[in-house]
Protein backbone atom coordinates (compact mmCIF):
# COMPACT_ATOMS: atom_id res chain seq x y z
CA UNK A 1 0.00 0.00 0.00
CA UNK A 2 1.38 3.39 -1.05
CA UNK A 3 2.08 6.01 1.66
CA UNK A 4 0.18 9.29 1.37
CA UNK A 5 2.05 11.98 -0.51
CA UNK A 6 3.27 15.04 1.48
CA UNK A 7 0.32 16.98 0.06
CA UNK A 8 -2.12 14.28 1.18
CA UNK A 9 -0.56 14.11 4.65
CA UNK A 10 -0.93 17.90 4.94
CA UNK A 11 -4.61 17.68 3.97
CA UNK A 12 -5.26 15.00 6.58
CA UNK A 13 -3.48 17.02 9.29
CA UNK A 14 -5.42 20.17 8.37
CA UNK A 15 -8.71 18.23 8.49
CA UNK A 16 -7.81 16.91 11.95
CA UNK A 17 -7.01 20.43 13.14
CA UNK A 18 -10.27 21.81 11.80
CA UNK A 19 -12.20 19.00 13.41
CA UNK A 20 -10.53 19.71 16.72
CA UNK A 21 -11.40 23.40 16.42
CA UNK A 22 -15.10 22.67 15.95
CA UNK A 23 -15.36 19.92 18.56
CA UNK A 24 -18.26 20.52 20.93
CA UNK A 25 -17.34 22.67 23.91
CA UNK A 26 -18.10 21.59 27.43
CA UNK A 27 -21.87 21.57 27.81
CA UNK A 28 -23.37 24.61 29.52
CA UNK A 29 -24.81 23.63 32.90
CA UNK A 30 -28.58 23.11 32.76
CA UNK A 31 -30.47 25.98 34.31
CA UNK A 32 -32.16 25.32 37.63
CA UNK A 33 -35.60 26.25 38.89
CA UNK A 34 -37.21 28.32 41.63
CA UNK A 35 -40.19 26.92 43.54
CA UNK A 36 -42.13 29.21 45.87
CA UNK A 37 -44.24 27.44 48.50
CA UNK A 38 -46.73 28.86 50.95
CA UNK A 39 -46.60 27.50 54.51
CA UNK A 40 -49.19 25.15 56.02
CA UNK A 41 -52.31 26.35 57.83
CA UNK A 42 -51.31 28.36 60.93
CA UNK A 43 -52.44 27.49 64.44
CA UNK A 44 -54.41 30.72 64.81
CA UNK A 45 -58.19 30.76 64.90
CA UNK A 46 -59.98 33.02 62.43
CA UNK A 47 -63.40 32.47 64.02
CA UNK A 48 -63.43 35.78 65.84
CA UNK A 49 -64.69 39.32 65.35
CA UNK A 50 -62.17 42.08 66.04
CA UNK A 51 -61.84 45.83 65.93
CA UNK A 52 -58.75 47.42 64.38
CA UNK A 53 -56.58 47.35 67.50
CA UNK A 54 -57.61 43.79 68.32
CA UNK A 55 -56.75 42.76 64.77
CA UNK A 56 -53.30 44.34 65.19
CA UNK A 57 -52.75 42.10 68.25
CA UNK A 58 -54.21 39.11 66.39
CA UNK A 59 -51.73 39.60 63.54
CA UNK A 60 -48.83 39.86 66.01
CA UNK A 61 -49.88 36.52 67.43
CA UNK A 62 -50.18 35.03 63.95
CA UNK A 63 -46.58 36.00 63.24
CA UNK A 64 -45.18 34.02 66.17
CA UNK A 65 -47.28 30.87 65.93
CA UNK A 66 -46.51 27.67 64.07
CA UNK A 67 -48.84 25.51 61.98
CA UNK A 68 -51.94 23.67 63.13
CA UNK A 69 -51.16 20.10 64.25
CA UNK A 70 -52.32 17.10 62.24
CA UNK A 71 -51.65 18.44 58.74
CA UNK A 72 -50.20 16.14 56.08
CA UNK A 73 -47.88 17.74 53.51
CA UNK A 74 -48.62 16.90 49.85
CA UNK A 75 -46.45 14.04 48.62
CA UNK A 76 -45.49 16.03 45.54
CA UNK A 77 -44.10 18.77 47.73
CA UNK A 78 -41.97 16.25 49.61
CA UNK A 79 -40.55 15.06 46.30
CA UNK A 80 -39.68 18.65 45.32
CA UNK A 81 -37.94 19.16 48.67
CA UNK A 82 -35.90 15.96 48.38
CA UNK A 83 -34.62 16.91 44.92
CA UNK A 84 -33.94 20.58 45.75
CA UNK A 85 -30.33 21.73 45.92
CA UNK A 86 -31.12 24.78 48.07
CA UNK A 87 -33.98 25.11 50.56
CA UNK A 88 -34.69 28.38 52.36
CA UNK A 89 -37.46 29.12 54.85
CA UNK A 90 -38.69 32.42 56.19
CA UNK A 91 -37.77 32.90 59.85
CA UNK A 92 -41.43 32.78 60.95
CA UNK A 93 -42.41 29.65 62.92
CA UNK A 94 -45.16 28.69 60.45
CA UNK A 95 -42.63 28.59 57.60
CA UNK A 96 -39.99 26.77 59.63
CA UNK A 97 -42.43 24.08 60.79
CA UNK A 98 -43.73 23.66 57.23
CA UNK A 99 -40.21 23.20 55.93
CA UNK A 100 -39.43 20.59 58.57
CA UNK A 101 -42.60 18.75 57.56
CA UNK A 102 -41.71 18.53 53.88
CA UNK A 103 -37.93 18.05 54.17
CA UNK A 104 -37.84 14.82 56.15
CA UNK A 105 -34.73 15.81 58.09
CA UNK A 106 -32.95 17.47 55.17
CA UNK A 107 -31.01 20.60 56.14
CA UNK A 108 -32.33 24.03 55.14
CA UNK A 109 -31.48 27.68 55.68
CA UNK A 110 -33.59 30.42 57.27
CA UNK A 111 -33.60 33.97 55.95
CA UNK A 112 -35.53 37.05 57.17
CA UNK A 113 -35.53 38.31 53.58
CA UNK A 114 -38.59 36.11 52.98
CA UNK A 115 -40.86 37.16 55.87
CA UNK A 116 -44.39 38.25 55.03
CA UNK A 117 -45.11 41.90 54.28
CA UNK A 118 -46.83 43.62 57.23
CA UNK A 119 -50.59 44.00 57.60
CA UNK A 120 -51.20 47.13 59.70
CA UNK A 121 -54.96 47.79 59.95
CA UNK A 122 -56.44 51.19 59.20
CA UNK A 123 -57.16 53.29 62.30
CA UNK A 124 -60.90 52.87 62.14
CA UNK A 125 -63.51 53.20 64.95
CA UNK A 126 -63.41 50.65 67.76
CA UNK A 127 -67.07 49.75 67.25
CA UNK A 128 -66.29 48.29 63.80
CA UNK A 129 -65.72 44.57 64.29
CA UNK A 130 -64.73 42.31 61.38
CA UNK A 131 -63.30 38.84 60.82
CA UNK A 132 -59.50 38.46 60.44
CA UNK A 133 -60.02 37.51 56.79
CA UNK A 134 -61.82 40.77 56.00
CA UNK A 135 -59.37 42.80 58.09
CA UNK A 136 -56.50 41.18 56.21
CA UNK A 137 -57.97 42.20 52.86
CA UNK A 138 -58.72 45.76 53.95
CA UNK A 139 -55.35 46.15 55.67
CA UNK A 140 -53.51 44.98 52.56
CA UNK A 141 -55.42 47.35 50.27
CA UNK A 142 -54.87 50.26 52.65
CA UNK A 143 -51.16 49.38 53.00
CA UNK A 144 -50.67 49.27 49.24
CA UNK A 145 -52.57 52.47 48.48
CA UNK A 146 -51.38 54.77 51.26
CA UNK A 147 -47.80 53.51 51.82
CA UNK A 148 -47.66 55.31 55.19
CA UNK A 149 -47.77 53.18 58.32
CA UNK A 150 -46.34 53.77 61.82
CA UNK A 151 -42.77 52.52 61.54
CA UNK A 152 -43.48 49.30 59.65
CA UNK A 153 -42.19 48.33 56.22
CA UNK A 154 -43.97 50.25 53.47
CA UNK A 155 -45.31 48.80 50.25
CA UNK A 156 -42.45 50.36 48.31
CA UNK A 157 -39.87 48.89 50.67
CA UNK A 158 -41.51 45.46 50.42
CA UNK A 159 -41.38 45.65 46.62
CA UNK A 160 -37.65 46.37 46.80
CA UNK A 161 -37.21 43.43 49.16
CA UNK A 162 -39.12 41.12 46.83
CA UNK A 163 -36.95 42.21 43.90
CA UNK A 164 -33.83 41.53 45.97
CA UNK A 165 -35.15 38.08 46.92
CA UNK A 166 -35.91 37.33 43.27
CA UNK A 167 -32.40 38.31 42.20
CA UNK A 168 -30.89 36.11 44.90
CA UNK A 169 -32.83 32.96 44.02
CA UNK A 170 -32.44 33.60 40.29
CA UNK A 171 -28.66 33.78 40.71
CA UNK A 172 -28.67 30.39 42.45
CA UNK A 173 -30.93 28.81 39.83
CA UNK A 174 -28.85 30.24 36.98
CA UNK A 175 -25.95 28.20 38.36
CA UNK A 176 -27.98 25.04 37.78
CA UNK A 177 -29.45 24.68 41.27
CA UNK A 178 -33.08 23.87 42.02
CA UNK A 179 -34.15 26.33 44.71
CA UNK A 180 -37.10 25.83 47.08
CA UNK A 181 -38.44 28.77 49.10
CA UNK A 182 -40.98 28.17 51.88
CA UNK A 183 -42.50 31.50 52.80
CA UNK A 184 -45.79 33.42 52.67
CA UNK A 185 -48.71 34.03 50.35
CA UNK A 186 -48.44 37.73 49.53
CA UNK A 187 -44.66 37.95 49.59
CA UNK A 188 -44.31 34.85 47.41
CA UNK A 189 -46.66 36.50 44.93
CA UNK A 190 -44.44 39.58 44.81
CA UNK A 191 -41.27 37.52 44.40
CA UNK A 192 -42.96 35.66 41.56
CA UNK A 193 -43.90 38.95 39.91
CA UNK A 194 -40.29 40.12 40.21
CA UNK A 195 -39.05 36.87 38.65
CA UNK A 196 -41.41 37.38 35.72
CA UNK A 197 -40.02 40.88 35.21
CA UNK A 198 -36.54 39.33 35.15
CA UNK A 199 -37.59 36.99 32.34
CA UNK A 200 -38.61 33.88 34.27
CA UNK A 201 -41.66 31.81 33.36
CA UNK A 202 -44.12 30.15 35.74
CA UNK A 203 -44.52 26.56 34.50
CA UNK A 204 -46.46 25.13 37.46
CA UNK A 205 -49.04 27.16 39.38
CA UNK A 206 -51.04 25.69 42.26
CA UNK A 207 -52.17 29.11 43.46
CA UNK A 208 -51.61 30.67 46.88
CA UNK A 209 -53.45 28.36 49.28
CA UNK A 210 -51.64 26.67 52.17
CA UNK A 211 -49.02 24.10 51.03
CA UNK A 212 -49.32 25.27 47.40
CA UNK A 213 -46.35 25.81 45.10
CA UNK A 214 -45.43 27.80 42.00
CA UNK A 215 -42.41 26.79 39.92
CA UNK A 216 -40.37 29.18 37.75
CA UNK A 217 -37.78 28.44 35.07
CA UNK A 218 -35.89 30.37 32.41
CA UNK A 219 -37.64 30.06 29.01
Amino acid sequence: MREPTPKARFSVSMADALTADIAPATATPKGGSVTLVRHGEPAQSRRVRLNAEEYRAWWAGYEVKGIKPGQTPPEGLKVVAQSADVIIASIRPRSIETTHAICGGKAFAQDPLFVEAPLPPPKWPRWLRLSPKIWGFLARVNWVLTDKHDEVETHRQAEHRAAEAARMVASMADQGQDVLIVAHGYFNQRVGAALRRQGWQCVEDQGFRYWCARKFVRP
